[in-house]
């Protein structure tokens, strides 16, 4: 006679949670003649005796000791959870964050023994101060919660790190739809080890070339988060004569760049992303004085928040400098993601500011309160943009020109010159003023000027019409960035920025900016 299945009562909870109880009447032989029921019956129970084995599996795999070889539980382990489907593994997940956490009990006794350790702080013998030491080691291993172990495990093995990545990548979609503490922690704690076990040193650069594997090909294209590849001209181009593509491996993830970057060899700092993916030919790489970074991306979804860009740079910059002697500059061609985003919200409390201040004025004569009054716009732009777009344009502001403009369909203004001409020196001065002088916690607003100049890039110069594809009209009116990288600053630049919020400019950003400062 088979025997009764023992229920695993936390993962029976959770299940629980969302999966009705099953009805007396359907659990009867008798009227189980419903496939329909029959099936979700066996796919409710399937499930359950699934996510029990991961939990199992979880604990065996905690509780082996380092001398011992878990090579088949952890493989046996990883295949269990990737038979599970979403919402199993985010059950799985919040078992490993709730159940194989930190031993709180532990943890108070400790404090409490090395409370009373302290109580006589007179007390310096050889005995107490040994017992003290002791008690801060069992303290701090205490603290390390028990998931850590598994992590180590099962990056010891092959396939290991690999499968904590895609597995940090489910936890942060979970995080995402379950904003839990304990999730957050164990987030948390694998990211830590991530930047640990995935430092410089660990890490092999490599140039990738048109004789790659394919698959490695392949996740370029894929994962190309700047500029898509457009076709496999496009990207035998890129990796072709006068273009470079380096990119950070790690043997334990073999034929998979976790980070890739995409260098032109060029006689100039380039102002055009077109000129960089589409001109032809390329110079002659003995002619070549500068390499533009034109673009850097991840292809690991749960690496985010790990800094492999900042090492990879760097990197290059030195290979570089010893392969071609004659390259001297080394500067981006960066997209500024967050511009847009950031001006047409202020341009619409503008609008809205200067409505009620005429209707306030109207009422009863005086002013408004300044408060929320922001000057985006200089007499003189304003009169150059009512110009541009003829008399009959009179009636709007030049704050909503300049919204209506940046918003229309097709971005009609781009292909105007005498439209683009009039917005260029207002959107140009905004936009330096967006990178160098807003911030928010002492850091700059947009993320990628954040990174490089965190990494000691300079802020070189802005570039209008440097990007006219929809993407970049629609994030940043056109406008690219050279971030220079002068080997000499780096680590002042860096210094200066982490410490005071201080970004360096060259004199053309600083010209730019005119009146922004005011």
């Amino acid at each position: 006679m088979q025997s009764a299945r023992k229920i695993d009562p936390v993962v029976d909870n959770l299940f629980a949670q969302q999966l009705p109880p099953t009805p007396k009447d359907l659990r009867s032989p008798r009227t189980c003649g419903d496939p329909t029921t029959e099936t979700l019956l066996f796919l409710s129970e399937n499930k359950r005796r699934v996510l029990e084995k991961v939990r199992d599996l979880m604990q065996d795999s905690i509780q082996m000791k380092k001398n011992e070889l878990p090579d088949l539980t952890l493989t046996v382990l990883r295949g269990e959870y990737q038979k599970l489907d979403s919402e199993s593994r985010q059950k799985a997940l919040l078992i490993l964050a709730t159940q194989f956490g930190v031993d709180r009990k532990r943890v108070n006794d400790l404090i409490s023994h090395y409370n009373s350790l302290n109580a006589d702080p007179d007390d310096k013998s050889d005995a107490s101060e040994s017992a003290r030491y002791r008690t801060e080691r069992d303290l701090r291993s205490a603290l390390i919660p028990l998931s850590a172990r598994l992590f180590e495990q099962m990056n010891g093995q092959p396939g290991g790190l690999k499968f904590l990545v895609d597995l940090r990548a489910d936890l942060m979609g979970n995080i995402q739809q379950n904003n839990l503490a304990s999730l957050r922690a164990l987030d948390a704690e694998l990211k830590s080890m991530f930047a640990t076990w995935l430092g410089p040193a660990c890490l092999e650069l490599q140039q990738i070339t048109w004789e790659n594997p394919a698959s490695v090909l392949e996740r370029i294209v894929v994962f190309e988060a700047v500029h898509p590849v457009t076709n496999l001209y496009d990207l035998k181009r890129r990796l072709g004569v006068g273009r470079r593509c380096y990119g950070y491996f790690h043997p334990a993830i073999p034929g998979e760049p976790l980070v890739f970057i995409e260098v032109a060899l060029t006689n100039a700092i380039e102002d055009s992303i077109q000129n960089v993916l589409f001109d032809e030919p390329p110079i002659a790489e003995e002619a070549a004085t500068t390499a533009v970074f034109y673009s850097i991306s991840a292809t690991q979804t749960g690496l985010a928040g790990i800094d492999l860009g900042h090492f990879l740079i760097k990197k290059v910059v030195t290979l570089l400098q010893q392969e071609k002697p004659n390259i001297q500059t080394f500067v981006t061609l960066s997209p500024i993601p967050g511009f847009l985003g950031w001006l047409l919200p202020k341009l619409e409390l503008q609008i809205k500011y200067a409505q009620v201040q005429s209707e306030y004025g109207r009422e009863t004569g005086e002013a408004p309160s300044p408060t929320f009054k922001d000057t985006l716009l200089l007499p003189e732009e304003v009169d150059t943009l009512v110009k541009a777009c003829g008399t009959e344009e009179e009636s709007r502001s030049g704050l909503q020109i300049v919204r209506d403009l940046l918003t229309s369909p097709g971005h009609e203004w781009a292909k105007s010159p005498k439209l683009a001409d009039a917005l260029h020196v207002p959107i140009m001065r905004l936009c330096a003023r967006y990178l160098v002088i807003e911030k928010k916690r002492g850091r700059a607003l947009d993320p990628v000027m954040n990174f490089h100049v965190r990494n000691g890039a300079s802020v070189e110069r802005l570039n209008w019409m440097g990007d006219t594809s929809s993407k970049g009209l629609e994030s940043s009116a056109g406008i690219m960035v050279n971030y220079m990288y002068r080997l000499d600053s780096i680590d002042a630049n860096n210094q200066f920025y982490l410490n005071k919020g201080i970004i360096a400019i060259s004199p053309a950003i600083e010209a730019v900016l005119g009146q922004a400062r005011l």
